[in-house]
């Protein structure tokens, strides 16, 4: 597991106690490895406030962050400029009186709002023309191997070097809102595998979730499916399979997702925002990986295990959503019986009960 120490960096300014804002990527897991940045944030400068620009539907990770003031919750549209809202939004952000923006997305878009807000520092990388919007520009970013390394090399100072390892996101979930949580839903306290079988793009989809939850249903343990309402046609192929003991937790609201994974003994999940949860929560995790690679794309908190197929497919690695090479080998190829066998690794290994 990475660890990061404290001495790698110096703290900075102590008497500053100027509000910082990251204006982080949006997608789930993107948004959740957005907490390494807030921590080399809370190591510079130990007395600013540290903000983060969120949307709706990450919003319910903002209360389990270590170091996080508060979220500016704000839905800015994908598609178009929409300028009523990055005025509203700006508007928002000059009454909170930052002193420094982060601005992780290269997109021109992002920076608006901080430029029109008047924030003094408004850091962020070259790219889609945003002279003007930034005023602390870095350079450099493609030559930075890794997602996280590009994200978080923007709360150093300008030209410090890379630490050989970033400290891990956090989401700290408090045990009795997790028994709360399970008390609500009928859930019992039975050692439960939670499944998330959901991911942008159908190419990251693990193919034989049904057989796995059958199989682990078979040998006394819960499973819980996870996931947003996208989720739920495959969810009920899952329990149809798995039976009584699998349960459908998909839904609307992401902090359902965020407890079930707190609460699960072990989690299975595909290259998404879940698993990025689950590892972040402490959650002994297995990230099911085919078209992406684990090095660029793994929790920085470690994973109890990576799954991959034996088989050497030619196209990996690749990022396209849907498979158009070699009948989707890379996910298809990894049975069901192979990864149970690892659930049952894990649980030993973390001493938890399984009733037969």
């Amino acid at each position: 597991m990475n660890t990061y120490s404290d001495h790698m960096l110096t703290m900075e300014d102590l008497a500053d106690t100027r509000p910082v804002l990251i204006i982080p990527y949006m997608w789930i897991g993107d948004f959740v490895r957005g907490h390494s940045v807030v921590r080399v944030l809370k190591q510079r400068w130990p007395n600013r406030p540290v903000d983060l620009l969120v949307t709706s539907l990450c919003a319910p990770l903002v209360d389990y962050m270590p170091g996080v003031r508060a979220g500016i919750v704000w839905d800015l549209p994908r598609s178009r400029l929409a300028v009523a809202k990055q005025s509203g939004l700006a508007a928002q952000l000059r009454a909170r009186s930052y002193g420094t923006a982060l601005v992780l997305p290269r997109t021109w878009k992002s920076a608006i709002a901080p430029a029109l807000a008047g924030i003094p520092e408004r850091v962020g990388f070259v790219g889609e023309f945003r002279f003007g919007l930034l005023n602390r520009w870095r350079w450099g970013e493609k030559a930075l191997p890794r997602f996280i390394d590009k994200n978080a090399a923007l709360a150093l100072p300008d030209g410090a070097p890379l630490p050989p390892e970033w400290p891990v996101p956090q989401l700290n979930v408090p045990a009795e809102e997790v028994a709360r949580w399970r008390q609500a839903n009928g859930l019992g306290t039975g050692t439960a595998v939670a499944l998330a079988p959901g991911s942008v793009g159908a190419s990251k989809r693990w193919t034989h979730y049904p057989q796995a939850a059958r199989l682990l249903a078979e040998q006394g343990l819960d499973v819980w499916v996870v996931g947003g309402p996208g989720e739920k046609a495959l969810a009920a192929e899952i329990v149809a399979a798995g039976g009584p003991r699998v349960r459908d937790l998909t839904g609307a609201d992401l902090r359902n997702g965020i407890l079930a994974m707190a609460a699960a003994d072990v989690a299975i999940s595909n290259d998404s925002g879940l698993m990025h949860i689950a590892a972040a929560l402490g959650t002994p995790t297995m990230g099911i990986f085919g078209p992406t690679s684990p090095y660029h794309w793994a929790p920085l908190n470690g994973l109890a295990a990576t799954v991959q197929t034996k088989t050497m497919v030619p196209c990996q690695p690749c990022h396209r959503p849907v498979c158009t090479m070699n009948d989707h080998r890379c996910m298809r190829d990894i049975p069901a019986s192979d990864v149970v066998e690892t659930v049952g690794r894990v649980l030993a290994e973390t001493g938890a009960r399984v009733a037969h």
